[in-house]
């Protein structure tokens, strides 16, 4: 399959990524053949239900799989160098440095013992040739840079002294402190309330801007994606079934698993009897189904039996076109055509 794009901006480029986690009760592909670009200067977001292998798969690039878990087969290339068969050594180079991360849980990704100066301090130190000093003061400058209130005084405060939306700032400048050209924001705004949610996203897009990075949102918000994002992935069991412009992705749909999420997602101007729960529940991974992963739950499958037997492949329609993993795309076209 043949991701689209000029190659001359793409900064990360994963193909054909495929994860193994060995568990006590057998083996799984939480990745399984996906395929994404992330481009210079724009934001990529990447959406789907829980397990849908969102996270797992920038996990797999940045050598943080849990135990029992490899990079099973595909590429994964950082400004056109391959990256996926790195040593542990050149991997914890290029973490921080080159592809940041923040992580969802910003109390569980702090450490309650020493002051948040501290820790941004210790990335900045980790990977430059930086005294304690100059580590504190890139730890203000970054925790100004992230809106953080009184950054000189706040640089020596512990995570239980700041608010939930503090300290996802502070997980925020743990991210930038050292200018990655690439950041990933995994689920950003979990457990923080609506207010401070849209403050954390602007946050993340003037930092995109300002500092010239790819941004990738890991999010199951569709209003995030509308808002903020250029590019969309969406993912069900370990694969990716769409993938295109967000304009493309949301307005003209060509996949049944994202038409489902579209209609279960809440609107402003939607009352809650009007929201369309998708039936059934994600795929157990360790008995994924047999065909496309989504044909239990789908309403478009008909009995066909291609969907039950053959795995549908990531394609464009047209040159112009997003891509779809979808036996009914064609269809689903035809029908849009006709409305």
């Amino acid at each position: 399959m043949t991701v689209k794009s000029d190659e001359g901006d793409v900064l990360l480029d994963i193909r054909s990524l495929r994860t193994r986690i060995e568990t006590l009760r057998g083996v799984v592909h939480p990745v399984n053949d996906v395929s994404l670009q992330c481009r210079a200067g724009r934001t990529l977001a990447v959406v789907g239900e829980s397990g849908s292998g969102k996270s797992m798969t920038f996990l797999s690039v940045l050598g943080l799989l849990p135990a029992g878990g490899s990079i099973e087969s595909g590429s994964v290339t950082y400004l056109g160098r391959e990256i996926s068969t790195a040593s542990p050594k050149e991997m914890r180079r290029l973490r921080g440095k080159s592809i940041g991360m923040i992580f969802q849980d910003s109390l569980a990704g702090l450490n309650p013992s020493f002051t948040v100066g501290e820790q941004i301090g210790d990335v900045v130190r980790h990977h430059e040739n930086a005294s304690r000093s100059q580590a504190r003061e890139r730890a203000i400058e970054t925790l100004g840079l992230v809106g953080l209130p009184n950054p000189r005084e706040r640089v020596d405060y512990y995570p239980h002294q700041l608010s939930g939306g503090m300290r996802q700032r502070v997980m925020i400048a743990m991210g930038v402190a050292l200018r990655p050209r690439v950041l990933v924001a995994d689920e950003p705004t979990t457990a923080l309330d609506v207010t401070v949610q849209a403050q954390i996203m602007e946050l993340l897009d003037g930092l995109r801007r300002e500092l010239g990075m790819s941004l990738v949102v890991i999010t199951h918000d569709l209003g995030v994606v509308a808002r903020y994002a250029e590019d969309v992935a969406v993912m069900y069991g370990g694969r990716v079934v769409e993938h295109g412009s967000v304009r493309q992705v949301l307005k003209s749909t060509n996949h049944p698993y994202t038409e489902a999420l579209l209609r279960s997602s809440p609107r402003p101007d939607a009352s809650v009897a009007e929201l369309d729960p998708i039936p059934g529940q994600p795929p157990n991974l360790l008995a994924v189904p047999p065909g496309c992963g989504f044909h239990p739950r789908c309403h478009r499958r008909d009995g066909r039996e291609d969907c039950t037997v053959q795995i549908p492949q990531l394609r464009a329609l047209s040159p112009t076109s997003q891509l779809t993993a979808c036996h009914h795309a064609e269809e689903m076209v035809m029908q849009e055509v006709s409305t």
